[in-house]
C-alpha cells in the first residue's frame, strides 16, 4: 500500500514537472511571438496614423475647396489653410467619437472577462486563463493579462504542492498511528506473554518517537520557511563542530563497522552554530544509514574558490540521476526499497537546504548509482 502511494505521488510529481517544462516552453514561445507581434503592431500603427492623416487632410482640403466654390468666393491661401485645418480637426473628432461608440462593447467585454477571472481566482479556481488573442482588449493591457495568467499558473502549482504536502503528512502520521493502535489493542489481551508484551511496548515507543520526530521536523521547517526562526550568528571553529558531530554519532557508525576518514582544515566561520550543527547531523546520519556494513565515509573541509566547502562522501548505493534533483523536496525518498525498514520522514534534506539557503550558501549532490554519494556544502568565506 505504501509503495503504491509513493508510486502515485512520484507519478504526480513527474507529471507536474512535465507540465512545468511544457508551460515554460509555451510561455517562452508566447513571449517571442508576443514581442514580434508588438513590433509589427507598432509599425502598422505608425503607417495607419500616416494614412489617416493623409486621408483626413485630403478630404478636408476637398471639402474646403467645395465649400468656397459653393459660396462663389476665392479666399486667400491663409483662410484656405485655416479652414482645411479646422475641417480636418472636426473630421478627426467625429471619427474618434464613432470609433469610441463601436469600441465601447469590446472594452466592456474586456473588463468583464478580466473581473470574472479575478473573481474565480479569489474563489480558489486557479485553472482559469484569459485568452489575450480572443478577448478583444486594448493592446496596452496585454502585459497585465499575461501577468495574471502567470500568477494563476503559479498559484495552481502552489495549491497542488499544498495538497501533496497534506497528503504526505497524513500518510506519514497514519502509518505509526495504525501500528500504535494495533499493538494497543493487542495489549488488551490477557493471554499475551511477557515477552510479547515487552515487544509491543517497544514498537509503540518506537512509533511514538517517530511521530515526535516528524512533528519536530514539521515545526522546524515551518519556522525556517516563515522567517520567524531565531538566527544567531557567532564565530566558531567549524572543524571542531564537525568532529564533535562525528563523535556524537560514533555508536551508529561503529555498530555497522563503518570507517570514518576526516580531512578537516582549521576553519573559523561566523554563522548560526545550532543550525549548522543540524546540517552535519542530518548529512552524516544519512550517510551512515545508506552505507553498507564495512563501508566508509569521507568528510573534508577547506577553502575552495572563495567558499568554505564541506564534502560528505559515502560508499553506499548512490542515488539515481532522475532522483538527484529531487532529494531536497519535502517527503521525497529516493531509495524506495529501504522505506519499509529505515526510519525517516523525508524532511531532513529539505531542512538542510533551507538552513544553507539562510546562510546564503549552496548545497548539491553528486552521485553515480552503485558508486556512492557526495553532498557538497558551500558557505560564503568567511561566513
Amino acid at each position: 500500500m505504501r509503495r503504491r502511494d509513493n508510486q502515485r505521488t512520484d507519478e504526480r510529481r513527474r507529471q507536474r514537472l512535465r507540465q512545468d517544462r511544457q508551460a515554460n516552453e509555451l510561455q517562452a514561445n508566447q513571449a517571442t511571438t508576443h514581442s514580434v507581434r508588438n513590433t509589427w503592431r507598432i509599425v502598422l500603427r505608425v503607417l495607419l496614423i500616416w494614412v489617416v492623416v493623409f486621408v483626413v487632410f485630403s478630404l478636408a482640403y476637398w471639402i474646403t475647396n467645395w465649400f468656397y466654390h459653393w459660396l462663389g468666393k476665392e479666399p486667400g491661401s491663409y483662410w484656405t489653410h485655416m479652414t482645411t485645418v479646422g475641417v480636418a480637426i472636426a473630421l478627426i473628432l467625429l471619427t474618434g467619437f464613432i470609433m469610441a461608440r463601436f469600441a465601447a462593447p469590446r472594452q466592456q467585454a474586456f473588463w468583464q472577462s478580466l473581473i470574472d477571472a479575478i473573481r474565480q481566482m479569489a474563489k480558489g479556481n486557479f485553472n482559469v486563463r484569459i485568452d489575450v488573442g480572443q478577448m478583444g482588449g486594448p493592446g496596452e493591457f496585454h502585459q497585465l493579462v499575461n501577468s495574471l495568467n502567470n500568477m494563476a499558473q503559479e498559484l495552481a502549482q502552489v495549491e497542488q504542492m499544498r495538497q501533496e504536502f497534506i497528503s504526505n503528512v497524513s500518510h506519514e502520521i497514519q502509518s505509526p498511528l495504525t501500528a500504535i493502535l494495533g499493538f494497543v489493542e493487542a495489549l488488551k489481551s490477557e493471554e499475551i506473554t511477557p515477552e510479547n508484551r515487552q515487544h509491543y511496548l517497544n514498537v509503540i515507543e518506537t512509533e511514538s518517537k517517530r511521530m515526535s520526530r516528524l512533528s519536530e521536523n514539521l515545526l522546524k521547517l515551518t519556522s525556517l520557511e516563515s522567517g520567524a526562526h531565531p538566527f544567531h550568528s557567532e564565530s566558531f571553529r567549524l572543524d571542531r563542530q564537525i568532529r564533535d558531530v562525528v563523535l556524537t554519532l560514533e555508536p551508529l557508525w561503529l555498530k555497522k563497522g563503518i570507517e570514518i576518514e576526516l580531512s578537516l582544515e582549521t576553519t573559523n566561520v561566523f554563522a548560526d552554530k545550532d543550525l549548522l550543527n543540524q546540517v552535519w547531523m542530518n548529512l552524516l546520519t544519512n550517510a551512515i544509514k545508506f552505507t553498507e556494513r564495512g563501508g566508509a565515509i569521507f568528510i573534508s573541509l577547506g577553502p575552495e574558490e572563495g567558499w568554505t566547502t564541506v564534502r560528505v562522501r559515502d560508499t553506499g548505493m548512490g542515488i539515481r540521476e532522475e532522483d538527484q534533483q529531487r532529494v531536497f523536496e519535502r517527503f521525497y525518498k529516493a531509495d524506495k526499497a529501504r522505506q519499509r525498514t529505515e526510519s525517516g520522514s523525508g524532511l531532513g534534506l529539505t531542512i538542510v537546504k533551507k538552513i544553507i539557503d539562510l546562510h546564503q550558501g549552496e548545497i548539491r549532490v553528486e552521485s553515480q548509482y552503485g558508486s556512492g554519494t557526495t553532498f557538497i556544502v558551500r558557505l560564503p568565506h568567511p561566513v
